[in-house]
């Protein structure tokens, strides 16, 4: 079987969907991995590095495509990309598919097979594939580092001649993968540190990276899968007015709060940036959601007041290499359930692979892209056979400890 990997071409996207190591990894299983020349590059791998590792690098992506049965990307290839990949391939990517209808319909149209991996059912024998918790945990290191960068202050307590600095004070909204490595970042930097979280069984967490845990006088909010679930708009301005003292005492605010296929939630007002210390920071890592924080910009800092609101937009491409090789091995965790004695040949009774099938071959699969797409809801799957349930794990961006060995690939 033919594994393609093309440049990315998003604009700011560093990483590469297959490392050499990885590379290396696939080629004992009989898997041919294909690379265009300097697709890793920006993550730091050279086509050298994919040569020693058993890879083919060819000169260009058409060359990298032609023949392949399987393509693997960090990114949805765009429409005009799509149009290039061979009839019936199989495509591996983040896809969002509710959000990138044009593309999904661009590849029912090439009767390709696509998997989203943003759509990777919650069960602990899923977690070796979850490349959205292997990406929060970049996502929450970078946003920790990226505080200590913006503000004008030491994060840690320093007792000097010239007398006591105190330490920062951060807070973390959102104690998912991304928040509990932005908790644990801060805390290694010397920070003090509160976090809140609408879900209850944050908090053991939290307390276990040696923050405080934020509680209000609201319901807690905890959904299916551990998810948080969306929030009514009388909710959200509840917790608005009471989080306004929190924030108001905060010298760094980091907000992670996102819903999957939605639009982030807004729990920073205009009034409490207003309510903030001239030179206090905010983090925004839902900024390419929308944005946790009204006056986010994506990809942009705004300063208003005194107060500097970071619109962090794809985190973990700021740190490629470390992301692709996390990303990589989900990658080829998952290529375990599609390819048998190096061929291609899915397992559409498992349910991992029918729960990230957006498109099977050609037909749209998916019953939220269907709908979005105006297309007829596909049929239902058949009911499991009878036997023991599923074991399910605890959902990895709502509860993984970012201080423990295990790193979820």
């Amino acid at each position: 079987m033919k594994l393609a990997v093309v440049k990315e071409s998003r604009p700011g996207e560093h990483r590469v969907a297959i490392v050499p190591e990885v590379a290396s990894r696939l080629a004992k299983t009989g898997v041919e991995v294909v690379v265009e020349s300097g697709a890793g590059a920006d993550a730091r791998f050279s086509d050298k590095d994919y040569t020693a590792a058993g890879a083919t690098v060819v000169p260009d992506a058409v060359s990298a495509l032609s023949g392949a049965e399987v393509v693997a990307r960090v990114q949805p290839p765009t429409t005009e990309e799509v149009a290039a990949l061979p009839q019936g391939v199989s495509v591996i990517s983040f896809l969002q598919p509710v959000a990138a209808s044009d593309t999904v319909k661009a590849l029912a149209d090439r009767g390709a097979t696509v998997y989203s991996l943003d759509l990777l059912p919650r069960i602990s024998r899923a977690q070796s594939m979850d490349a959205l918790s292997s990406q929060a945990t970049v996502s929450g290191y970078r946003a920790g580092l990226s505080a200590a960068e913006h503000l004008a202050k030491f994060f840690p307590m320093f007792m000097t001649a010239a007398g006591t600095v105190p330490p920062a004070k951060v807070l973390v909204m959102g104690a998912g993968v991304a928040g509990l490595q932005a908790i644990a970042t801060a805390r290694r930097l010397g920070a003090v540190v509160r976090a809140y979280d609408v879900r209850a069984a944050a908090k053991e967490e939290v307390q276990s990276l040696g923050a405080k845990f934020v509680e209000l006088a609201l319901e807690t909010q905890d959904g299916a899968g551990g998810y948080a679930k969306e929030q009514s708009a009388e909710y959200l301005a509840k917790q608005q007015e009471l989080l306004a003292a929190e924030v108001a005492g905060s010298d760094v605010v980091i907000t992670t709060a996102q819903i999957p296929g939605r639009k982030a939630p807004v729990l920073i007002t205009a009034a409490m940036v207003d309510g903030m210390s001239e030179g206090a920071v905010i983090i925004d890592m839902a900024a390419d959601s929308g944005g946790n924080c009204e006056l986010s910009v994506a990809g942009q800092d705004v300063v208003v007041g005194g107060v500097t609101v970071v619109g962090l937009t794809n985190p973990p491409a700021s740190m490629p290499t470390h992301a692709s090789f996390l990303y990589a091995r989900n990658i080829a965790n998952f290529l375990g359930l599609l390819v048998k004695d190096g061929s291609l040949a899915p397992d559409f009774d498992d349910e991992i692979v029918v729960g990230t099938c957006v498109v099977r071959s050609g037909e749209v699969v998916h019953g939220p892209t269907a709908e979005a797409l105006g297309l007829a809801p596909p049929a239902p799957p058949p009911p499991p056979a009878a036997g023991p349930p599923a074991e399910r794990g605890p959902a990895s961006d709502a509860g993984a400890n970012p201080e423990s060995k295990e790193t979820g690939s």
